[in-house]
């Protein structure tokens, strides 16, 4: 065989396979400790569109001054946020606290994939 045509052939292969593959992003949406009902819609919306998309999800919260001594309020607001995507989600990992900042991760739920872990 030709080394040329074999070369040719392995890179239009390689092309092939680069474009059937899905990229996974992860999309980062921050919240607030005081947010209202209204903003935390919108912020679930937003998500809600991202996991359509197949990307995962990184909520944050970060902390300020007084509220590094009720971070359990956080941690309340971060499993409504979770309440609020009804299924859509699941959770790769639970919210917890780094540092200053309250992070939980959230990917996409699969097809027959059960939601809760």
């Amino acid at each position: 065989m030709d080394y040329g045509k074999f070369r040719f052939e392995s890179m239009k292969k390689e092309k092939e396979a680069k474009r059937n593959q899905k990229t996974v992003e992860i999309k980062e949406i921050w919240l607030s400790m005081t947010i209202d009902v209204g903003d935390l819609n919108v912020k679930a919306k937003q998500a809600i569109k991202f996991l359509a998309g197949g990307n995962k999800i990184k909520v944050s919260i970060r902390l300020r001054g007084r509220q590094n001594a009720h971070s359990n309020l956080g941690l309340d607001v971060m499993f409504k946020f979770f309440e609020m995507l009804e299924g859509k989600a699941v959770m790769d990992k639970k919210p917890g606290l780094d540092g200053r900042v309250i992070i939980m991760m959230l990917s996409p739920v699969k097809t027959g994939e059960n939601t809760k872990k």
